[in-house]
This record gives C-alpha cells, sequence and structure tokens, in this order.
C-alpha cells in the first residue's frame, strides 16, 4: 500500500511540474492559432506521463533496459498524439477561417451562407446564429430602404401641397394689398381656410414626429366604443354631407375599452375622413365594433372601390397615397400613418382588405379586463 502511494505521489508531482511548463506555454500562445495551443496540449498530456514514469523508474531503481523501454513508447505515443493535434488543429482552422470569410457578406450587405463541410458543434451553433443573423440584417435593410423611399415621397408631397396654397395665399394678400379685389371678404374667408389646412398639416405631422420619437404619451381610461364611434360620426357628419355620403353605424356594441379617449377619437376621424372622401356621391360609409377572439375589432368600411392588391402592403406607410389620390384634398398621406401609429401603441394592430365594392379598415384593440 505504501509502494501504490509513493508511485502515486511521484506521478502526480511528475504530471504537476509539466502541466506547469505547459500553462506557461500557453499563456503567450494565447492569441495564436487554435494548432499551436492543441499541440502544447498534447505535448503537455505526454511529457506529463513520461514525467511520472521517469519519476517512478528513479525512485523504484528500474533496470536502464526497463527505463529504455517505457521511455520509447512514451514518445511514440508522443509522436501520434502531436500529429493527432496538428491534424485537428488545421481543419479546425480551417473551418474558422471559412466561417470568417463567409461572415465577411455582413460588412457587404450581403447575406450570410455558412460554408459546406462537417463542422465542430460550436462552429456549427455560431453558424446558425450568423445565419440568423444575418436574415435579421436583411429584415432591417429593407425596412430601412422602404422608409427611406417613404421618407423621400413624404417630403416630394409635403413640398407639393406646401407650394400651392402658399401661392394662392400671397396671390390674395398682394391682391388685398394693391386694393384690387373685387370682394375682401371672400378673399379673406379663403385666406382663413387654407391656413386652417396648413395648420392642420403641420398639426399631423407634429403627431407623427411623436409617434415615431416614441414620445406619443397615452392617458388611458375605461370607455365604450359606443360613445367613440358616436362622438365620431357626429363629428364627421358635416364633411359626409358635403360630399352627399350617408354615414351608418351597424353592429355597434357597448364594449368596454381601456384606451385615451382623445387618440382613438383622432384615429376613428382619420378613418372617417378617408372613407369619406373616397366614397362616391350617394355612397355609404359603414362604421361597425364588435367583440371578436382577438379582442375588440373597429371597422370602417367605405365605396372607393377598392385598392390595387400591391398596394395594400403601404396603404398605411407614411406619405402613401392611392393614384387616385394625389391631389388636394387627399391630405399628406399621412392620416393612416398616424391611425397605425395610433393603434400600435395601444398595443393593437391596424389592417385593410378589398370588399365588394369599397375597402374595409380594421382596428383590432386589446379588450378591457372584466
Amino acid at each position: 500500500m505504501r509502494d501504490t502511494l509513493l508511485i502515486a505521489l511521484y506521478a502526480f508531482l511528475g504530471a504537476v511540474a509539466s502541466g506547469g511548463l505547459g500553462a506557461l506555454a500557453l499563456w503567450p500562445l494565447r492569441r495564436r492559432s487554435l494548432t499551436a495551443s492543441l499541440a502544447v496540449v498534447a505535448a503537455v498530456a505526454v511529457t506529463a506521463m513520461l514525467a511520472g514514469t521517469l519519476a517512478v523508474a528513479w525512485a523504484m531503481f528500474l533496470s536502464p533496459h526497463d527505463l529504455t523501454v517505457v521511455t520509447t513508447v512514451v514518445a511514440m505515443a508522443a509522436v501520434v498524439s502531436l500529429v493527432t493535434a496538428l491534424l485537428l488543429g488545421r481543419w479546425v482552422v480551417a473551418r474558422s477561417r471559412a466561417l470568417q470569410i463567409a461572415a465577411r457578406s455582413f460588412g457587404d450587405g450581403g447575406d450570410f451562407t455558412a460554408p459546406d463541410g462537417p463542422a465542430t458543434a460550436e462552429l456549427a451553433a455560431l453558424s446558425a446564429e450568423l445565419a440568423a443573423t444575418s436574415a435579421k440584417l436583411a429584415a432591417s435593410r429593407e425596412r430601412e430602404r422602404a422608409l427611406e423611399s417613404s421618407r423621400r415621397e413624404l417630403v416630394a408631397w409635403i413640398s407639393h401641397d406646401l407650394r400651392t396654397p402658399l401661392a394662392g395665399l400671397r396671390a390674395m394678400a398682394e391682391a388685398l394689398e394693391d386694393g384690387v379685389a373685387a370682394d375682401p371678404h371672400r378673399y379673406l374667408r379663403q385666406i382663413r381656410t387654407e391656413v386652417e389646412s396648413l395648420d392642420g398639416m403641420v398639426g399631423d405631422l407634429f403627431e407623427l414626429s411623436r409617434i415615431h420619437a416614441g414620445s406619443l404619451t397615452l392617458t388611458f381610461s375605461r370607455m365604450s366604443l359606443y360613445d367613440l364611434v358616436g362622438d365620431a360620426l357626429a363629428g364627421a357628419d358635416p364633411l359626409a354631407r358635403e360630399h352627399g355620403v350617408r354615414l351608418a353605424a351597424v353592429r355597434v356594441e357597448p364594449v368596454p375599452v381601456e384606451v385615451d379617449g382623445k387618440e382613438m377619437s383622432r384615429v376613428l376621424a382619420n378613418l372617417l375622413v378617408n372613407a369619406i372622401r373616397r366614397t362616391p356621391a350617394d355612397g355609404t360609409v359603414a362604421v361597425a365594433a364588435e367583440r371578436s377572439p382577438d379582442g375588440v375589432v373597429l371597422s370602417v368600411t367605405d365605396g372607393c372601390g377598392g385598392i390595387a392588391e400591391e398596394d395594400l402592403p403601404r396603404v398605411f406607410d407614411t406619405g402613401w397615397r392611392g393614384t387616385h389620390a394625389r391631389t388636394p384634398p387627399a391630405g399628406a398621406g399621412l392620416g393612416l400613418a398616424i391611425v397605425r401609429g395610433i393603434v400600435e401603441a395601444h398595443q393593437g394592430h391596424a389592417s385593410v382588405r378589398n370588399i365588394p365594392g369599397g375597402c374595409r379598415f380594421e382596428v383590432v384593440l386589446p379588450a378591457a379586463a372584466s
């Protein structure tokens, strides 16, 4: 028993000494290739076995012949271990370099494609993460391009819509100033109308900027959709009469919701104004509010004749206006973008789909807790 403990002690001391030397060798190589580190690890393992064997041989007074045999066996094991470590290291390094080259596509705006061939579990997991990140970046770049396109369109349309009333205001002001206006009161009324239009456009831009900046503050209160719809219909009635459009409330259930009353009234007003302006005279704009498995559905149906299928995904984009709505009083294409921003701030979502003869805009809101 005593001899076994001594052998274990000598072998342990030899292995510790080899391990310490290996750690000292690994420290300056920590930033070098993985091949060098694997070679050092293999060398440490073989050296530790050899050091332990020599220590035991010295303590047990083995014959020179036996010591030579043991040393030769350990040397052959060292050669095989080092060759194996070098081959494994070169294979892992080659796979790592292929992964590095594939990852460069991120900087070039391309998509990541994992290298072909087998890989270690860690490299395979890294490839999967890079592929997932590549997909997210591609989607982000696509959204950025779409937003940039919307910004350019918005700037162009806003510039056009501002230039027209400003030119009219200048002409009317010059006429009043020169005293050549036949009916000054009519000019003043027209100036006030144009100013109110410009004020509404600036208000929409301010609201949209708050939504995009995430600074839209909501004050939630419990109320009935029946009351919201009733107030919105009353507010839109003069515009509907002017356009010869009928307003109808169908299936309006007194469903309670937790919303910001002011902002949701703006949502309904924007949807109704949009529907009235695009519905021909003698047409009908219908409003409905009812429960659904997803929450509470508030819908506005118009008689616009439908929207082109390729334009449906862009209806709620900032600055978008249909091909037949590019002239006043269509506005700057901000109303539906504001609708989506306010609804999403309420943890809901807005959508649109074609129906026979028109469109149906739907707003889904979370149901109020009982």
